[in-house]
């Protein structure tokens, strides 16, 4: 919990000046806007909001700045985040997203995947949608443009979710930009494709899909600030959508 530095100043600054809007925290910070909501969330135990809207140590944030001060913070938090780090390290390239306040480098690198994964759909002759790939009769340039716009779509999608279920805005383009690097996976599908078995393909779809919905659920939470536990449930909602936009379309029975 208190390994991250930012999480650790967090605690300081609320507990040396008492209350601070969300803009003063972020620029002390010098972070993004996700990137602070993000902490913020994972330190929600202990911090409040007032009607303001201004943070605020709780009762159990008030001791644990006083533990911080006094060098005897709880083995517990930071133990704790040691598991969290490489799992979201290996699975969920919590590193990778971190960099997502680096806009300059980061989404060229987004938009460079969302082209990989239309010229791969071209290239292999079938249909991206969202999660799920077709046997297409549509041109090369037709399943180009769809699995580029897809994930634009995915895009609005998401925030219009972030905004009703946590009335989270801003981040946009951060947002962009990780759900772009998330399309990797699949971006990389129709090129494995064209060279193994329809059945081993099937499966590898599987595994690729997942790690999608994965990687979607880091770029929410790095993107707009939410907890992990939240953007999954968001990624899962997206998911859903597809599999219902499928069923609809008479293609999944």
């Amino acid at each position: 919990m208190l390994r991250d530095p930012a999480r650790r100043k967090i605690i300081e600054l609320l507990g040396e000046q008492g209350k601070i809007g969300f803009k003063d925290l972020r620029s002390s910070l010098g972070l993004g806007v996700g990137t602070v909501y993000y902490h913020l969330d994972m330190l929600s135990d202990f911090i409040s909001q007032d009607k303001s809207r201004k943070y605020a140590l709780n009762d159990r944030g008030q001791f644990l700045y006083r533990s911080l001060r006094e060098g005897t913070v709880p083995a517990a938090l930071n133990a704790g985040e040691a598991m969290s780090h490489r799992l979201g390290r290996w699975l969920f390239l919590s590193p990778v997203y971190f960099r997502m306040t680096r806009l300059e480098v980061f989404l060229p690198v987004s938009i460079a995947v969302l082209f990989l994964g239309a010229v791969g759909s071209a290239f292999a002759r079938i249909e991206p949608v969202f999660f799920f790939y077709f046997p297409s009769t549509l041109s090369s340039e037709g399943n180009a443009l769809i699995f580029f716009f897809s994930w634009i779509g995915l895009f609005f999608l998401a925030e219009i979710l972030c905004y009703l279920f946590y009335r989270r805005t801003g981040g946009d383009l951060q947002l962009f930009a990780g759900l772009s690097f998330s399309s990797l996976p699949l971006a990389t599908f129709p090129y494995i494709h064209t060279v193994i078995p329809a059945t081993a393909s099937r499966y590898v779809l599987l595994v690729f899909q997942v790690w999608t919905l994965l990687l979607i659920s880091s770029a929410l939470s790095f993107g707009k600030g939410l907890r992990l536990d939240r953007s999954i449930i968001v990624s899962l909602i997206i998911l859903y959508f597809n599999i219902a936009l499928l069923i609809l379309q008479g293609r999944l029975t």
